[in-house]
């Protein structure tokens, strides 16, 4: 009997050969030239089935030799035609299901909410309700204040209205409107046409003038009336109205009595038609070619829709586009969508594919847009600990940075707000009063003053020999403030300190001494660049980078020549806070956010130049971001400052250069290099790591106690030394550890003293 399914399963194998130009499938052990003849001769379909049943022993495959021996021209499917195609993917019978089912497909389905986004969030709620009440209420008051000089002027326009609607009266009455007919008639001398429009014209004429006559004496009476029977008020509201109303009959097209109180945007709809056009406006061969061959050259995956202010428009690009390609030509895209470049905005999707795009086209350039009131502007307190708004994205959302448990650089061109956004983060940080803070303006020009002489701990301006002794003392103590942090925090019991950091809790106990510390250098260059202590302050910050962030330190480090020397790689390496405004190329862009960040299309090289403030932030945990820092003017900073300072005097917690104290002297001032030499005798050349921190330890308990190899290692590393491989027999065995070589040191120390000598 014959299966149901043998004749769906024989017009497979038939489709999959004539197919074969389009989708190349492999064979699984069947003849090729069998397949090939079917389409040449009638088919048995007992002995196709026989066939198959036999084709799953290979020895009895058609064509092949059942002999052991058999050699290449046994078979015709290995007789090594050169012609012969290779089939290279197995043909799937369009009866079977590919892929996940549709239960599957359903459990891996992306839901769209049901309330939208600006509904869910009672924040973006208020705000979109206050904006329509501040605009209707500017359109009332508007037109409210200007509501006399709109009276004067329909009152003036009233003789030209009344005129008007005298004359067309008229006009209507005579029936003019039909005048350019019957004068028709009248060039073509057709008299029974122009008799029928005659006696039409009499019979409209008729009824008019009656009608006009009608209401005349209705008019009339009722003027009379309402000036013998009706009160004051009522007359005044009818002379008014009538006067209002000839006054708007007798307007001027070019002059309207009501102006605009609000001028709407120009911004239109985002549609498929517009997004596609400025995709092919980028010059992409690839999605040229497709809308050559009246393909999209984009596949929407989503309607576009309205996102906050402004639309969102999400899709596929062409294979083999990324959207890095698309990011490179904003400029062009944004000529396509004629709209300005800050409006603009195409970015990637996390856990994406690569050409996976989502454009947001804003109404408003993102420079320009009105921002909402910053939370902290006029009132507030923060804890450090815990995620503060400082910014907003495309859409007008809060953008949140946690302070703690951070290092952070900020790199930018000049004059695009690079200060201005690290005044702003050391202003949150001083409004949380525990905090300690070190304000080092290299600058010299006084941008930090709101927050160095209101609240900081140690604070300086300048690049002065006198600010650099003052800030390299200030280092030298947050050294040694770090070690003691970290014997603090090992000391204490584990239900205390479960993870090894300083929590907001052990913050709040000052008798730890683990209150935040937050150390804000701008133009930082100048100290890793400084020709007598540019070692020690690398040093010094990169140990604070790397282990600071557990003990309550944080470092915010802002330059304007984000390359190698001005941000050495241990300290960029490190920095899990990133802040990059505009940059000039991809070194630069790499340096701030971090390698291969220019690659991934993560570049702040397309900010223009009209964007100050804007910025890529990477930290939080999450992919970078584009945000708009708030703008807090001198003398909002002078505000802000003047609060947190009565913050901490509440507190208690005001020290240091805000309270006008001088800084103490530090006596832990050490030499590395010349420590190790007393440590490593001379008939010793190499010893390791572990055993050198233990003799710098006895010797300079205060200094050196807690260190481990991998803190010596990245102390010599600002002395370009660096740890090599250094064996050592124990119990008949060679065991290799990181050391270091004496003769190392001794060239070290002398370079370093050439140099200063020279100097």
């Amino acid at each position: 009997m014959k299966h149901p399914d043998d004749d769906k399963e024989l017009f497979n194998w038939l489709e999959a050969e004539m197919t074969a130009d389009e989708i190349h499938v492999v064979d699984n052990g069947r003849d090729l030239e069998a397949l090939r003849d079917l389409d040449s001769r009638v088919v048995d379909l007992d002995k196709a089935r026989s066939a198959r049943s036999e084709s799953a022993d290979p020895s009895t495959r058609p064509g092949s030799d059942p002999s052991a021996d058999s050699g290449a021209g046994g078979s015709g499917a290995e007789s090594g035609d050169p012609t012969a195609r290779v089939i290279v993917d197995q043909p799937t019978p369009t009866a079977t299901a590919t892929g996940p089912g549709y239960l599957g497909r359903l459990l891996g389905a992306q839901r769209r909410a049901v309330v939208p986004a600006w509904l869910r969030s009672k924040a973006e709620l208020r705000t979109a309700a206050a904006w329509v009440a501040r605009h209707y209420a500017h359109s009332v008051g508007y037109h409210a204040l200007r509501s006399p000089v709109y009276a004067a002027r329909l009152t003036l326009q009233a003789p030209t209205g009344a005129a008007r609607f005298v004359g067309g009266t008229v006009r209507w009455v005579a029936d003019r409107e039909g005048e350019p007919v019957r004068l028709a008639a009248v060039r073509r001398e057709d008299a029974a046409e122009y008799l029928k429009l005659s006696r039409q014209r009499d019979g409209r004429v008729r009824l008019r003038t009656l009608v006009a006559v009608l209401g005349m004496f209705v008019g009339l009476g009722s003027a009379l009336a309402l000036y013998v029977l009706a009160p004051d008020w009522l007359q005044a509201v009818s002379v008014g109205t009538v006067v209002m109303a000839l006054g708007f009959a007798g307007r001027r097209a070019d002059a309207p009595v009501i102006q605009r109180a609000v001028e709407l945007p120009k911004a239109v709809k985002l549609t498929s038609d517009i997004v596609l056009r400025a995709l092919g406006a980028l010059g992409i061969p690839a999605i040229n070619q497709a809308q050559g061959k009246g393909r999209d050259g984009f596949e929407f995956t989503a309607p576009i829709t309205r996102d906050g202010p402004g639309w969102r428009a999400e899709g596929n690009l062409p294979y083999g586009v990324t959207v890095t390609d698309v990011i490179e030509r904003r400029d062009r895209l944004a000529s396509g969508l004629r709209r300005p470049l800050g409006c603009v905005w195409p970015e990637a999707v996390p856990n994406e594919h690569t050409g996976h795009l989502v454009l947001w086209v804003g109404d408003q350039d993102m420079s320009r847009a009105k921002q909402p009131t910053w939370p902290l502007l006029k009132s507030g307190s923060v804890d450090l600990f815990k995620p503060v708004a400082y910014g907003t994205d495309q859409r007008g959302r809060w953008v949140e940075a946690t302070l703690m448990y951070i290092a952070g650089v900020i790199g930018a061109i000049p004059r695009m707000g690079k200060t201005f956004l690290l005044r702003l983060l050391l202003l949150i940080a001083a409004l949380d009063p525990r905090a300690e803070l070190h304000t080092y303006d290299m600058k010299g020009t006084g941008d930090l003053d709101p927050v160095g002489d209101a609240v900081s701990h140690r604070h300086a301006a300048g690049d002065d020999d006198e600010s650099i002794t003052y800030c390299l003392n200030d280092f030298r103590a947050l050294r040694e403030e770090l070690r003691r942090r970290t014997k603090v925090i090992r000391s204490l019991p584990r239900d205390v300190c479960p993870e090894s950091k300083v929590t907001s809790q052990l913050a709040d106990k000052r008798s730890l001494g683990l209150h935040p510390i937050v150390i804000g250098v701008d133009e930082c260059q100048v100290l890793f660049e400084h020709p007598e202590h540019a070692k020690e302050f690398e040093e010094i910050a990169t140990d604070l980078v790397k282990r600071g962030p557990a003990t309550g330190i944080v470092l915010l480090l802002a330059t304007q020549r984000p390359d190698a020397k001005a941000l050495p790689t241990g300290i960029s390496a490190n920095a899990s806070a990133r802040w990059c405004l505009k940059v000039m190329g991809q070194l630069e862009n790499d340096m701030v956010l971090g390698t291969s960040a220019y690659k991934r299309g993560v570049r702040a090289t397309m900010f223009a130049w009209g964007d100050k403030g804007i910025h890529y932030f990477v930290g939080e945990g999450s992919d970078a971001r584009i945000v708009r820092s708030v703008y807090v003017d001198g003398q909002g900073a002078d505000a802000i400052g003047a609060r947190a300072r009565r913050l901490r005097e509440e507190a208690g917690t005001l020290s240091g250069h805000a309270l006008g104290e001088a800084p103490e002297p530090v006596t832990s001032a050490y030499d590395l290099l010349r420590d190790i030499l007393a440590v490593v005798p001379a008939d010793e050349p190499k010893a390791w790591s572990e055993t050198v921190a233990a003799r710098l330890a006895e010797l300079r308990p205060e200094v050196y106690d807690g260190w481990d190899p991998e803190g010596l290692a990245a102390a010599l590393k600002p002395h370009g030394v660096t740890t090599i491989q250094v064996g050592r027999r124990v119990k008949g065995k060679v065991v290799n550890r990181r050391g270091i070589d004496r003769s190392h040191i001794t060239t070290a120390i002398a370079e370093r003293d050439g140099k200063r000598d020279a100097g």
